[in-house]
Formats: structure tokens, C-alpha cells, sequence
């Protein structure tokens, strides 16, 4: 590694890079261009974190970049080229070479509208945020930080290189991003930034669903999610981006008769954010489907309030309601069809295991909450035991205890039966050969009742399993129309028997 002191006003940093990126930037200056890595890659530097993606800033034209690239790296491509931006793979490094610029975007358009710069502080006052707006010369290593971002980083501070509004008109989805920085990185946002965040938000809208989702994920899946779902509720944005989760606030009554499910659901959040385990556990954190499902789990009840007599409130099928409400934002939001059904399922089933504490389950309703959980089983756990937040500490005991109990449960349960994949005793081929049967409807009910009889019972021997199937069979409406049909010991009709010659009429 390449090392670089770097004296500021505030401390002594020792920088290290790749040699790569020394290469880099002696190859653009023997040819008399200059070249900076910048924004992110230089923030990380401060913050002791690599990363195998790194941008880079020059005042050289793209067709001059690749002509200085396209040999010395081991690929590259042009698909940015009209913003100015080469790629390439290097030593196993994602580069991008961006040429100075100016960017805007048009005030009734998606699409930035580019010009070329020829300075590198110009380049920084159009970058996002001033944590972002550093740059380190190359190969000279010489820090250039003309808006603050080494003090702001070290203040936890989310400021703009210029005014904010000018900024967030640039680029309307830096108000998303701003959120994201202090979901990944818990800096707080300087109040011209929120101020200009909740004046601005409806500009959120002329932004593809694919780049806020993208922005959204890497919020939900930072270090203080909390922090950062906070900003978007507060400045606005969230009612164009989760309206659902902006309508929480509204379950908070002025009589106070239950509680805040805003910020339950926040607490929600983190809650299951710590249970998740590391990548050798059963669900590696950070994940995306168990803390979004922890965030819109109880995104129905604002549709679903009731205010009973006595002055109780309830939120009636509220998990059935969530989940559709679910499922469509996520489609709005142009997540793929895996990610929105996981979701979608665990708010569905979050409800499910309440009332197993007072009235105890049957081995059938165990196997049922497992076969229904499916793959989201270790997810559910988490879920359920996060939506706890109450203080009364011997209700949060009673909850737990009966959820360890409900865990004993199911592992005693895995050890006698293969619940994981829970299938009836009987399969489709063997169902059509003891019925006589050919594929169609009337298998998938016989395969139907089977698969209900292994849920109640448990696993079946063949022989108890054919047996309950013939039982089943005699008494379905095609067995008996089968019988009338084919059995040469059916009673023959009148016509039958006037229509037949006998033997002896023959």
C-alpha cells in the first residue's frame, strides 16, 4: 500500500492506496491531464474503510480517457460515456473515470442535463454533500477540501457544498440520499438541509421508482435505519415515497388509549435489526426483507381502527390489510417479485402467533405455522419476538417465555418429523395409481386432503394413508360416477336389461 500524511487543522491522517491508484494517476498526468479520486472512496478513507469501487475525477474528455485506459486495464466500458464517465475492472478494482461537469436536471425531467468543466473545485461544489466533496490529487496525494468536508465529517454534520436548494433541484434524489448518510453513517443533517429537504420534497417525484428503491434499500440496511426512516417522515418525503409508514403517526389519539405506532413500529425496527446474526447465522445481517417487513408491519391499521365500546381501540384483520398495502408499494417501488411475496408474507403472518401463550397450540397448528412460514421461518422468529416493545416488563416476560416455549416446540417437532418440507404420505403418482386416476382437479383434492390429514396427525404409515385415502375417495361424487360406470357388479338400468340380448335370444 501506498502511504500519504496529510496535515489539516483538526488531525493527521494517514491516507492508503492501492498502488493501482497511484499507476492511475501518473499514467494521466505523463499525459498532461490531471486526475483525483474523489466522494466517496475519499470519505472512506477518513472513516479507516476500503472499498473495491473507486471514482475518479479529470479534467480529460472521455475519448481521451479511454485512449489512456483501454490498454492498461484488464476491461472497460462506455456506457456512461454521455455523462462523461468511462468504466473499467483493474487488479480486481471497479473504476470510474468521470470527466469534470456541471450537472442539472431539467425541472419536469428524470434525465440530467450534462455539461463538461474544465475545474476540480467546480466538480466538487455539484457533488452532493460536502463529505463527499473531497478529492485526493494523484499522484501527488494532496488532499483538496475547499467546502469543509474533513470538519463536517468529523462533526457528524450532513451539510451541501453550495445552498441546498440548489443542490437538491440538481438532483432531487440527494434528499433521499442525505436520509441514507444518516442511516449508514448516523451523521445529523444541518438544518438548511432539512429545511430544503421539507420544502422540496414533492420534487422527489420526478424521480424513477427504481433509483428511490435502490436509495431506500441501502437506508433500510444501514447501521441506525431508525435514524434515517425518521428524516423521510419528518421533512416530508416519506408521503411520496412510504406514504403507509407517514400514516402510522395517525394512530397516536388524543386520549393516548394505545400507543404510538409510529414509533413502535420504528422501535420495531431496530429491534429486529439486532437480532439478525452474522453471515454464518440464519439470517445474515444486514437484512432487507426482515427490517422492511419490521417497518410496514402494521401499516394496516390506520385503515382498520375501531374504537370499541368502553373506549378500546382494534385493528381488525390489520395483518391481512398490511400486507396488500405491502405488496403494492413494493410494487410501485419496482421491487422484484421475490423480495415483495417475503415481505409481504411476514406482515401477513406477524399476527399468527399471538393467543398461542393463553390457549396453547396443537402439534397440527405447529406444523401449520411452520409450513406457512415456509423459508421465512428464522425471519418470523426474529419478527415476532421484535414486535414486543410494551414496558410492562411481565407481559414482555409472558410474550418471550411463550415464544421460547413455541421454538422447543418446533424443534421437537423437526426431530420426529421432516417439518420443514411437510408433504403428504402419499404423492401425486401414487394417489393416481391406487384411485385409477388421471391428472386433473380431482388429484389435487385427494393430494389436499392427504396433505390435511399430515398436518393433524402427523405422519402416516402407507397402509394408514392408503386406507384414509379410499375412505376419502368413497365418499367424493366422481368415485360413485366412476362405480356406476365401470363396475361390472352395478345393478343393470330397466333399458339395460330390455336393450342387452340374453343368451338365450341369441
Amino acid at each position: 500500500m501506498a502511504h500519504a500524511h496529510q496535515k489539516t487543522d483538526l488531525h493527521t491522517v494517514d491516507f492508503q492506496v492501492d498502488p493501482v491508484v497511484l499507476e492511475l494517476g501518473q499514467r494521466f498526468v505523463d499525459a498532461g491531464h490531471e486526475l483525483s479520486l474523489v466522494g466517496g472512496p475519499v470519505r472512506d478513507l477518513f472513516l479507516g474503510r476500503t472499498s473495491p469501487d473507486l471514482d475518479f475525477t479529470t479534467d480529460a474528455t472521455p475519448d481521451q480517457t479511454v485512449a489512456l485506459i483501454k490498454k492498461w486495464a484488464d476491461n472497460f466500458w462506455e456506457i456512461g460515456r454521455a455523462f462523461g464517465t468511462i468504466g473499467m475492472r483493474k487488479a480486481g478494482f471497479q473504476i470510474e473515470i468521470t470527466t469534470y461537469r456541471a450537472e442539472a436536471y431539467d425541472p419536469e425531467s428524470r434525465k440530467p442535463v450534462v455539461a463538461f468543466g474544465s475545474s476540480l473545485t467546480d466538480d466538487l461544489l455539484r457533488r452532493d454533500f460536502t463529505i463527499n466533496a473531497m478529492a485526493l490529487r494523484l499522484p501527488s496525494m494532496e488532499l483538496v477540501d475547499p467546502f469543509g468536508g474533513v470538519r463536517d465529517l468529523h462533526a457528524s454534520v450532513l451539510a451541501t457544498p453550495g445552498a441546498p436548494e440548489a443542490s437538491f433541484s440538481d438532483d432531487p434524489l440527494r434528499m433521499m440520499r442525505a436520509a441514507r448518510f444518516a442511516s449508514q453513517l448516523g451523521v445529523a443533517v444541518r438544518d438548511d438541509v432539512r429545511v430544503a429537504m421539507t420544502r422540496m420534497a414533492e420534487r422527489i417525484s420526478i424521480i424513477s421508482a427504481e433509483r428511490v428503491r435502490d436509495e431506500l434499500v441501502k437506508l433500510v440496511c444501514g447501521r441506525h435505519p431508525r435514524v434515517g426512516i425518521d428524516l423521510l417522515v419528518d421533512t416530508g418525503l416519506a408521503e411520496f415515497v412510504l406514504p403507509e409508514v407517514s400514516a402510522l403517526r395517525l394512530e397516536s389519539d388524543e386520549h393516548h388509549r394505545h400507543k404510538d405506532v409510529y414509533q413502535h413500529s420504528l422501535q420495531v425496527l431496530e429491534q429486529a435489526a439486532a437480532l439478525e446474526t452474522d453471515s454464518d447465522g440464519a439470517v445474515p445481517g444486514p437484512d432487507f426483507v426482515l427490517r422492511f417487513a419490521a417497518l410496514m408491519h402494521d401499516v394496516g391499521k390506520p385503515a382498520t381502527r375501531r374504537f370499541e365500546p368502553g373506549g378500546a381501540v382494534s385493528f381488525r384483520h390489520h395483518d391481512m390489510v398490511g400486507a396488500k398495502l405491502t405488496t403494492k408499494r413494493m410494487k410501485t417501488l419496482r421491487f422484484d417479485n421475490d423480495t415483495i411475496k417475503a415481505v409481504a408474507r411476514l406482515v401477513e403472518l406477524h399476527m399468527r402467533f399471538y393467543g398461542y401463550g393463553d390457549a396453547g397450540w396443537t402439534d397440527s397448528a405447529v406444523r401449520r405455522y411452520v409450513t406457512d412460514a415456509g423459508p421465512l421461518l428464522e425471519r418470523l422468529h426474529r419478527l415476532t419476538r421484535s414486535d414486543v416493545t410494551t414496558r410492562n416488563q411481565r407481559k414482555a416476560d409472558r410474550l418471550s417465555f411463550a415464544y421460547d416455549d413455541l421454538e422447543s416446540r418446533i424443534a421437537a417437532l423437526r426431530e420426529q418429523e421432516s417439518l420443514d418440507a411437510v408433504r403428504p404420505d402419499l404423492n401425486g403418482a401414487e394417489i393416481m395409481a391406487l384411485l385409477d386416476l388421471k391428472p386433473g382437479p380431482v388429484v389435487g383434492r385427494a393430494y389436499k386432503f392427504l396433505l390435511e390429514e399430515r398436518m393433524e396427525n402427523g405422519p402416516l404409515d402407507p397402509a394408514d394413508a392408503e386406507s384414509r385415502l379410499r375412505a376419502w375417495w368413497a365418499g367424493q361424487p366422481e368415485a360413485d360416477a366412476a362405480n356406476a360406470s365401470v363396475s361390472p357388479e352395478s345393478p343393470a338400468s330397466p333399458a339395460d336389461v330390455e336393450s342387452s340380448p340374453t343368451e338365450e335370444s341369441k
